[in-house]
């Protein structure tokens, strides 16, 4: 019996031992969790000053040629020749189609002869006038003869007028079977082949000649947002460009970057009444022939520089429960501050903030969710990771 209590004595103190020592650890590594636990968290802060930014607005669009002429017969006949290449470049001037001259040519010949006769009968009438103006004056003839030849001989003098016109016509008449380019440029396909009708001023074009060097980009913008932009330059809060001609960047339906700048050249007079938008035009070098008619492409255009504008990455801004925007301001005391901020629109990864921050603000860009406003932080400068450092941290191990 005495052997069975000292056995359980035995127990009881180990237990005791082991419950003992487990408090004694707890205790020991309290003061070393709340040393570490301790203190202000810390967060990265970007200082807002002021600095000129370049003000862009993106709107789309698409390309239009400088000039289009549809090519179209000004006489009927049969298609002889064609002769250009489809797709290649043509001149002002350069023969395009011939239409079969022959009946043109015959017209040219009569007229010719009609106007030779009636020079001839002009010439009889002259002579006979002549003589019977001296004769009058003896009474050889009659006054009414000589009445009667002088209007003949006008007469004829008209026919030959009119002779001459006829000619002209039959001439210009010939000279439109040769079907020559209106302007320079690319010409499209042939809408015909040789030995195809064609009449007088048809409605369908022999082909199309577009000039693509230089070429338009025609965008459309909303008249408030022109109105605004008119505001601020007179303002002075923008200031234009020094060549008087805002500058104009392409972005290409595969997301290529055009490589050559164009400039804003007219915007239109009138406001479309059911979109509520103005037609902006700009002019673009197109020496390669990328740029095609009808292309689809987004136009960045230059408005204006801001010389005092004032930047916060967007990461640093927030949204409120009824969407106003807000950033969290290192203030006195090391304390955090909510300042609600008015926001124009987005520059690159930031917004544009044009009321609610000063120059000299810390705003709070990393860590923001560790703290809340009337907290104190330890507040210290951010600094941006190099991107190539990601994308190798981000990369698989080989």
């Amino acid at each position: 019996m005495n052997g069975a209590n000292s056995f359980k004595m035995l127990v009881v103190c180990g237990w005791l031992v082991v419950v003992l020592t487990a408090v004694g650890c707890k205790q020991a590594s309290s003061p070393e969790k709340g040393a570490g636990g301790k203190g202000p968290p810390e967060v990265g802060f970007v200082v807002v000053k002021q600095e000129p930014v370049t003000l862009t607005t993106e709107l789309t669009g698409r390309i239009s040629p400088q000039m289009v002429a549809e090519v179209r017969p000004q006489v009927g006949g049969i298609i002889k020749k064609r002769l250009f290449e489809e797709g290649g470049h043509v001149k002002a001037g350069e023969v395009l189609y011939q239409i079969d001259p022959a009946t043109y040519q015959a017209a040219v010949a009569s007229a010719k002869a009609a106007l030779a006769k009636a020079e001839a009968n002009a010439f009889a009438l002259q002579k006979k006038a002549e003589r019977y103006r001296q004769l009058v004056t003896i009474d050889a003839v009659s006054k009414q003869d000589y009445d009667d030849t002088e209007a003949a001989f006008k007469q004829a003098e008209a026919d030959i007028e009119n002779g001459k016109a006829a000619l002209e016509l039959a001439k210009i008449d010939l000279a439109y079977t040769r079907v020559t380019a209106p302007i320079d440029g690319v010409i499209g396909r042939s809408a015909v082949t040789p030995g195809a009708l064609v009449t007088a001023n048809q409605a369908s074009a022999l082909a199309t000649i577009q000039q693509l060097a230089p070429v338009f980009v025609d965008v459309t913008q909303t008249s408030a947002e022109l109105l605004r932009l008119k505001k601020n330059l007179a303002s002075g809060e923008l200031k234009g460009g020094g060549q008087g001609q805002a500058q104009v960047r392409l972005v290409l339906e595969d997301g290529f970057a055009y490589p050559q700048e164009g400039a804003l050249k007219f915007s239109e007079v009138s406001v479309d009444q059911t979109t509520g938008s103005v037609t902006l035009r700009a002019q673009f070098p197109n020496p390669d022939q990328l740029l095609l008619p009808g292309m689809f492409v987004r136009a960045i255009i230059q408005e204006g520089v801001r010389e005092q504008a004032i930047l916060v990455p967007q990461r640093g801004v927030g949204r409120n429960s009824v969407g106003m925007a807000t950033a969290l301001v290192v203030g006195a005391n090391e304390m955090v501050e909510l300042r609600m901020i008015g926001t124009e629109r987005a520059v690159g990864d930031a917004w544009l903030v044009t009321d609610g921050l000063q120059p000299g603000d810390r705003v709070i860009v990393e860590g923001l969710q560790r703290v809340r406003p009337g907290v104190p932080v330890k507040a210290v400068p951010f600094v941006a990771k190099p991107a190539a450092a990601d994308s190798q941290a981000m990369a698989p191990k080989q």
